[in-house]
């Protein structure tokens, strides 16, 4: 049941209505609105109070919110009073306000309220799904998404903060510094975001921040900065290096950096999050060796896309894609080309391992919510834009990017965007190619059914019979032949579901591979790919097998096993015949060695036999169900894995000690050579 509340106004005939939010119009974003806001935090007591002032330049219908954890002390529409916006103290405050006004709209509203306390045991998924305002001594994260400001509905806007926090505690948001001031009592901070955003997140914490100035393109000013917790303060100097080596990157291939300063911010919690001029990472996850060559990367690179062009999620979300392959894949191009083979592979791997249900087209991606989620918005869409490359040519390709930067700069961009300035910039008609991508779920599976080979003058000429699964894409393929001294890769162009291709060669060849190097976004054979651990995670049908009869093992693996799946777990008896469902199996190293034996099941593989204190591994079934292995050395072991295994399911083995990885690795694809038969 709606509940209406109306208020009388003295200006022409306003009245405002109150309704739950999930019956907010759709709503076009528009660009002239601002937000003038001043907060006062005690993350020791828990409490926020604010005052905003909302100016909306252009007259028109729109709707105004605030979460409902808070408050409403006073609220002001254009000097006349505006009401709390709700009867229920446990709905969200909501005011609609209709279009008749002619004059600029102008609200001022003060809240407060009670912030959720902080939990720290909470891992990244959890924080994504639960986007609530938090504060305590170690942190205070407000997301944009809990609704702790009061907020135009759907729409973009400028906006000023001004915070206040005790001292011992400092704060940010996204935007400029514009002043910044320290007391024996308080701390004191003033932002500036001059461009239309989508929201608004905070963060605070006992902050010790370091800072430097890096010279951008033509020689501009770019403040840099670490808010980090004191424990890792050490580290500032490698990320701020780090940072630095990043702009000059990508504004060497894009453009000019959109704004004047980026910070690297630390959490106490386990989160990673990237938001327009910051980046903020959980502490452990910022003591990661690796994280200053890789992840950051990818956040810095956000602030071209994602944050400074903005994806328009009515139609999918293509920045975590374009950003994972000129960030994560790129950087695996940089170290090597059988390092970015790999990757390749793996996405593929990654999608093979989908089970019906768990796919979806493109431009249905928005963000991601779980692995499946991320298999097909970041890794497809990723190798997506590889295969535009391959389409149209490094030079082309990176004269679209500078293009799409130039063009779309703090503007709400959709694929149909990205695809006609890639139309313009290459004269190309790349409907189809973008079509059948981006709009249709699965990938083709592609096979060679007959190769044959007779002779042609000096030469050879070779006859291919090639097949693709219904529905047709319009593919260029690219096919490996192999002859006694050299294997050569030639593209054939695809297009119907059985086509016949003849090659003239100089050399006799002996045998022919699809797609070798994985180019090509498409279904992996049955015996091509190799298994991994993901298989068994993202499958629903996944049982549970806990060879353990204590009580505490029992309940450390039933943890285990719903972090792996992100759901609750089906546990099957582990005295029952092995299932022909996917299985995880989970258990002390003695008693999963005992178990494979006595199945005459492979043993753990070599490479992990004798390392660490716990290892995970992959094995495919000869009925081909997925068999997924995790043994410990004792419950500690096994409970300290819960926070880093389900982030390494594109592995085939790993061995941790401890909490940390010390070996892991992917077993090799099986490339499916089709032997040439003369005529």
């Amino acid at each position: 049941m709606f509940i209406f509340i109306k208020y009388c106004f003295l200006l022409a005939f306003a009245s405002l209505i109150a309704a739950p939010v999930f019956s907010a119009p759709v709503t076009v974003k528009f660009n002239d609105t601002d937000y003038d806001i001043t907060v006062k935090i005690d993350p020791v007591h828990r409490m926020m109070e604010g005052t905003t002032t909302i100016t909306v330049k252009q007259p028109r219908e729109l709707r105004l919110m605030l979460g409902p954890a808070f408050e409403v002390t006073q609220a002001i529409f254009n000097d006349g009073p505006l009401g709390s916006g709700r009867l229920d103290p446990s709905q969200p405050h909501v005011w609609d306000i209709p279009v008749l006004f002619r004059q600029q709209l102008e609200f001022v509203i003060h809240w407060r309220g009670p912030l959720m306390p902080l939990d720290t045991s909470l891992d990244h998924q959890q924080t994504l799904g639960r986007p609530v305002a938090v504060a305590g001594e170690a942190g205070t994260f407000l997301p944009d998404a809990s609704n702790w400001y009061p907020r135009v509905a759907g729409q973009q806007a400028r906006y000023k903060v001004s915070l206040e926090l005790p001292k011992g505690q400092k704060g940010l948001v996204a935007g400029r510094l514009t002043a910044e001031s320290e007391t024996e009592q308080l701390y004191r901070a003033s932002f500036e975001f001059p461009h239309p955003a989508e929201g608004i997140d905070l963060m605070a914490g006992p902050y010790v921040v370091e800072s430097m100035v890096h010279q951008g393109n033509k020689q501009r000013a770019i403040q840099l900065r670490t808010y980090f917790h004191p424990e890792i303060s050490d580290l500032s100097s490698t990320y701020l290096d780090s940072v630095k080596r990043y702009l000059d990157m990508y504004e060497s291939m894009i453009g000019d950096y959109p704004f004047t300063e980026f910070s690297v911010v630390s959490s106490p919690t386990p989160t990673g999050f990237g938001m327009p001029s910051l980046t903020y990472l959980g502490i452990d996850v910022l003591k990661l060796p690796f994280i200053p060559a890789t992840s950051l990367g990818h956040e810095v690179l956000h602030n071209w896309w994602g944050n400074g062009v903005y994806p328009d999620y009515r139609s999918g979300n293509w920045s975590e894609g374009l950003t994972t392959f000129m960030a994560d894949y790129a950087y695996k191009e940089q170290e090597s080309a059988e390092a970015a083979r790999e990757m390749r592979i793996g996405w593929l791997r990654d999608f093979a391992a989908l089970q019906p249900g768990q796919d979806a087209p493109l431009t249905a991606f928005t963000s991601r919510t779980h692995s499946a989620s991320k298999i097909v918005g970041y890794n497809k869409a990723a190798m997506f834009f590889f295969m535009l490359r391959d389409q149209l040519g490094e030079a082309l390709f990176q004269r679209g990017l500078m293009g799409l930067w130039m063009t779309r700069q703090f503007k709400v961009t959709a694929w149909h965007d990205v695809q006609k300035l890639f139309e313009m910039i290459s004269g190309r008609d790349l409907q189809p190619f973008f079509s059948q991508w981006l709009e249709r779920t699965g990938a083709p599976a592609i096979a060679i059914t007959d190769a044959i080979r007779r002779t042609a003058g000096s030469g050879h000429q070779l006859t291919l019979a090639v097949q693709q699964s219904m529905p047709t894409y319009r593919l260029r393929v690219p096919v490996a032949i192999q002859s006694e001294k050299k294997t050569d890769m030639h593209w054939l162009d695809l297009n119907d579901a059985q086509q016949t291709f003849t090659l003239s060669l100089t050399e006799k060849p002996l045998s022919v591979a699809i797609d070798p190097d994985a180019r090509l976004f498409r279904q992996l054979s049955h015996h091509e790919a190799p298994p991994i651990l993901r298989e068994a995670m993202v499958n629903p049908a996944t049982q549970t097998m806990i060879l353990a009869d204590d009580a505490e093992i029992r309940k450390i693996a039933e943890a285990l096993a719903e972090k792996m799946q992100q759901r609750v777990p089906f546990i099957a008896d582990d005295k029952a015949s092995i299932s022909t469902a996917p299985l995880l199996i989970i258990g002390l190293q003695a008693d999963i060695d005992t178990w494979l034996v006595n199945r005459k099941l492979p043993p753990k593989p070599e490479q992990i036999r004798a390392t660490g204190t716990a290892q995970a591994w992959a094995q495919m079934r000869e009925e081909g169900a997925p068999l997924m292995l995790i043994s410990a050395k004792d419950a500690a072991s096994l409970e300290a894995l819960q926070r880093p295994l389900p982030h390494y399911g594109r592995q085939s083995y790993i061995a941790f000690e401890g909490r940390q990885a010390i070996v892991k690795g992917i077993l090799p694809m099986n490339v499916q050579w089709t032997q040439v038969k003369d005529q």
